[in-house]
């Protein structure tokens, strides 16, 4: 069975959710456009799993920068609608229910990890992200420029860093998703997230403990 699930310019409507996190990150260049309209052509087929997968002929770095660029806007928005709620107030730490807390730590202006208010941590984590997307050194602009050796590094510590709001979401604030009739597209912006981190082996198996038993269900779904 397939669904009819809506392309990532469909999934947050942004007259419906003004309150964005931070502006949208555009993909670069022609060849990211392309790719761009691959991803939100396979997703509107239905087929998360198949849209999810390396486009025959496709370089895999190409397809993980474009696809990184994709889930940091998703992250983005969705944490934009949360901002009202999601407060140092409410969230002093940053947790994914009682058993986890997520310190920040950048290796550069941060070098311990410290203890952080969930805005604050998810603050620094969009800072950092931008500060790699934006680094035409790691992501390049032009078509055919060379990925460095590190980049796969890179993508797999943003993955991993983007889970933990997905994380934070689902502990702490799924009942206001719910209240603002967000979840299916919570729901499946994490479905899409999750499928290709396991396409790509992009997230350690312990890392996706908090919410293990989600990501378990749609793995064999």
């Amino acid at each position: 069975m397939t669904y009819d699930y809506p392309s990532i310019t469909e999934l947050f409507d942004p007259c419906r959710n003004q309150k964005t996190f931070r502006p949208k990150k555009s993909t670069p260049g022609s060849k990211g456009a392309q790719l761009k309209n691959h991803i939100d052509a396979t997703l509107g087929s239905g087929n998360l799993r198949e849209a999810v997968k390396l486009p025959p002929g496709e370089d895999i770095n190409e397809w993980l920068a474009i696809n990184t660029v994709d889930f940091f806007n998703q992250v983005n928005i969705l944490f934009g609608t949360l901002t009202e709620f999601c407060t140092e107030d409410n969230c002093p730490t940053m947790t994914a229910g009682p058993r986890y807390e997520y310190r920040w730590a950048d290796g550069v202006t941060i070098k311990k990890p410290i203890e952080v208010a969930a805005p604050k941590y998810v603050e620094y984590l969009m800072d950092w992200i931008e500060s790699y997307l934006d680094d035409e050194t790691i992501f390049p602009q032009k078509l055919g420029a060379p990925f460095p050796d590190t980049f796969r590094d890179v993508v797999k510590t943003i993955f991993k860093r983007l889970f933990r709001v997905y994380a934070h979401i689902y502990h702490s604030h799924f009942k206001t998703i719910m209240s603002l009739k967000e979840e299916a597209h919570l729901n499946t912006c994490f479905k899409h997230f999750v499928l290709f981190t396991w396409e790509f082996k992009l997230i350690d198996n312990a890392e996706l403990t908090p919410l293990q038993d989600l990501v378990e269900s749609i793995i064999k779904f």
